[in-house]
């Protein structure tokens, strides 16, 4: 019997034998599937039945759009769907459930709002297949003091963004109680408002017992100039670097001590580097950028010894502290995604217009646009349609990734520009896409 043939057999079988508001194919998905998960568990969870759901569920064309995608159809825009979805404050409805929760069984990146959009049923169901038990471990809305794990942390994200100074204290008042692996992901949270408020609670994170939450803290902290932990590295800076003239005097330290250990400084340096050059690399990278002159000048300036591991850093520390003036600079001297992000979304968009027009399709302008903010805005897609036009003429098998970029992160109400942009095949996909990419949000939002 097929999947179809199975949900229409159960069309009359509810799960608590009434019927619930939605189609009688919502009824009959449930049922089925639990038959199914039952089956797969050895159990089905004492009978119970499903419990009724509080939300409404999306359109049945945005869910019809939903198992396109999970059958294939663009379906690399997956994680856009869900990321829409779940901030319209619906949920799924019951028959997308068995793809929905496969697909996240086997990629961990689009569970984040499953919990959310899978709503009683979804949760029902991952109790009946240890398959799809990933599920109970997302968030679901509860509050901070009811909610799993990754309930409070979503708490936690959303108190920080209204008010940084009481997520910062709710979170001191239970620290001593989280477990390790809790306690590395909320200090990271911190990183949206962070203010030299923080820096008391993360200069004591610094003696945690986790490694991750004394980095996470540390990585914080290199953020703010003023911390004592910043101080503390501005004068190991100054004890391995020398300005004179044009020149940079640059010995590398020693020793890693414990002290340094403290502040961020791992001692085990990565294979195929030296310790004392990663000792060094991570001692300018968490100095304040402040120590140094302007960027443009620094980068004119030679560096005898250690030039290499010194410019390395200086990209770190731009990302580290998000320092837009340094990010500009670095990314000029090594034009990695990372950097960007310490710009804002325009800045972002024109560095990499700027980028694409001088650079042929290879893997760097791919990491870069990948890289930079969504939407992309006119500017950015104009450069990226032309350069799509400029290489179908010579170089038409080397499109296919850039096509796709364009097409997934173009602000999807410009398809009317790409459509009459030019009648190339590359660019009509571009086009193509961008429009079932707007009608996905319309269908969302009906």
């Amino acid at each position: 019997m097929t999947g179809w043939e199975e949900l229409t057999s159960t069309a009359l079988v509810g799960t608590d034998r009434r019927p619930y508001r939605g189609d009688l194919l919502e009824v009959a998905a449930v049922e089925a599937v639990r038959r199914r998960a039952g089956r797969r568990a050895g159990a089905a969870a004492g009978g119970e039945p499903a419990p009724a759901e509080e939300r409404e569920a999306v359109g049945r064309q945005a869910a019809e759009r939903l198992m396109r995608i999970l059958g294939g159809e663009h379906d690399r825009l997956l994680p856009e769907w869900l990321r829409a979805a779940a901030a319209t404050g619906r949920r799924v409805p019951p028959y997308t459930l068995p793809d929905l929760l496969e697909r996240g069984r086997r990629d961990r990146s689009i569970r984040e709002h499953l919990g959310v959009l899978a709503a009683q049923r979804g949760r029902w169901l991952a109790a009946l297949n240890p398959a799809w038990g990933y599920l109970l471990d997302e968030p679901t809305g509860e509050t901070w003091e009811l909610g799993g794990s990754a309930d409070r942390l979503a708490h936690l994200r959303a108190l920080r963004a209204a008010d940084p100074g009481e997520a910062r204290r709710l979170l001191e008042s239970t620290w001593e109680r989280e477990t390790p692996d809790d306690r590395a992901e909320f200090v990271a949270l911190l990183a949206d408002g962070l203010s030299m408020d923080d820096e008391p609670f993360l200069e004591e994170a610094l003696d945690d017992r986790r490694r991750e939450v004394r980095q996470a803290a540390a990585n914080l902290l290199t953020r703010l100039p003023g911390s004592r932990m910043s101080r503390r590295m501005a004068g190991r800076l100054a004890a391995c670097v020398t300005i004179t003239g044009d020149v940079i005097a640059v010995e590398a330290p020693q020793a890693c001590d414990k002290a340094m250990e403290r502040d961020g400084v791992r001692a085990k340096p990565p294979r195929g580097t030296g310790e004392r050059a990663w000792w060094l690399q991570q001692i300018v990278a968490r100095a304040p950028l402040s120590a140094w002159g302007p960027p443009g000048r620094m980068l004119e300036m030679r560096i005898p010894d250690w030039d290499a591991d010194v410019r390395a850093a200086w990209v770190r520390a731009a990302v580290l502290q998000r320092d837009p003036e340094w990010a500009r600079a670095m990314f000029g001297f090594d034009p990695i995604a990372d950097l960007l992000q310490a710009l804002p979304p325009g800045e972002q968009q024109e560095l990499a217009a700027r980028f694409v027009e001088s650079r042929d399709p290879d893997s760097q302008l791919i990491m870069v646009l990948g890289g930079v903010s969504s939407p992309w805005g006119e500017e950015l897609a104009t450069a990226v349609l032309h350069k799509i036009i400029k290489v179908n003429a010579t170089q038409p098998w080397n499109l296919g990734e850039l096509v796709r970029l364009a097409g997934e992160h173009i602000d999807p109400a410009l398809f009317p520009l790409a459509a009459s942009y030019s009648p190339v095949e590359p660019i009509q996909q571009v086009a193509a896409l961008l429009r079932f990419r707007a009608d996905m949000y319309k269908e969302l939002a009906a």
